[in-house]
């Protein structure tokens, strides 16, 4: 405890911003503070550690390794904090937060409105902050504490990261009727003579798509790359293109009447959708009131 005694505490937090944002200004406005207030805590940090923390270097600011190694323990000692300090009767009515979360284009039509719908009836307080990004940033993401959930499907996780699984989904292929045969459906030849439309923020994803198609040594011609759900299902009509999505992402009494739904010619495993976590935030009481919130409107 006698390192505690050598700092105000509340360095601490302007510290914990200093890293969350890499800018005093961003810092400062985070913090509700005027810039010179930071810059001032910014040359008392410094001191204390004996490093500059965040320098300068080729036209923006970096955090400096000893700052980097900051991030993870400087979190979690603060969430740990902000548990012990909360109320134990948590009301969300009376919670004021900022959260941030992440997820796909899939989940703002799977997941946000009703969650958007919940939170403001019961909980107005909290603003919800919504970013999108690639399944390998989220996690990132929520590594560097820059994010408090992600939703996503996340194979590879580190061992710091919690998951559970909101509900499970399964593909579905969507495609102009007037170029499928009589049938409505195509065989797996017929299928990857079309071109594909594939979802995604980067043209290069390897998805469980791609890797399906891998294991029996086959490939499909992709016609058309692009980051948002909605607008893959109506770029399709009058096109000769095949999308394969999840069922979730398909709001099959809205389809637009030439498109046509069918059974994907190959197999292609159920995926179970996630909401993800570092393991510092579990004990926060709004942290967790929100998952609550989640697992509940996914189950819907």
């Amino acid at each position: 405890m006698d390192e505690l005694r050598r700092i105000d505490l509340n360095l601490l937090l302007t510290l914990h911003a200093i890293l969350m944002e890499k800018h005093v200004s961003r810092a400062a406005l985070r913090l509700h503070r005027s810039q010179p207030a930071v810059s001032h805590s910014l040359a008392q940090l410094r001191s204390h550690f004996d490093d500059p923390l965040l320098v300068r270097k080729g036209g923006k600011f970096e955090l400096t390794t000893r700052a980097e190694a900051l991030v993870t323990p400087l979190s979690e000692a603060l969430s740990s904090l902000n548990a012990l300090m909360a109320a134990p009767d948590f009301d969300p009515a009376k919670a004021e937060r900022r959260f941030r979360l992440a997820l796909s284009d899939y989940a703002t039509r799977a997941v946000l409105p009703r969650l958007t719908q919940h939170v403001r009836q019961y909980a107005p307080g909290i603003a919800l902050i919504i970013s999108q990004a690639s399944r390998e940033a989220m996690l990132a993401q929520l590594m560097d504490g820059e994010l408090d959930l992600a939703l996503g499907i996340f194979p590879n996780a580190p061992a710091a990261i919690t998951q559970q699984t909101l509900f499970c989904d399964r593909f579905v292929c969507v495609a102009d009727k007037h170029v499928l045969p009589e049938s409505g459906v195509l065989t797996l030849d017929e299928w990857l003579a079309r071109p594909h439309v594939m979802v995604s923020l980067r043209p290069d994803a390897n998805d469980e798509i791609e890797q399906a198609l891998a294991a029996i040594g086959r490939r499909r011609h992709l016609g058309l790359v692009l980051p948002h759900w909605g607008a893959a299902v109506e770029a399709i009509v009058g096109t000769d293109l095949v999308l394969t999505i999840a069922q979730r992402a398909v709001d099959a009494s809205r389809l637009h009447s030439d498109l046509r739904l069918f059974t994907p010619p190959i197999e292609l495993p159920e995926f179970q959708y996630q909401q993800a976590w570092h393991e510092r935030r579990s004990g926060d009481v709004v942290h967790r009131w929100v998952r609550e919130v989640v697992l509940g409107v996914g189950a819907e």
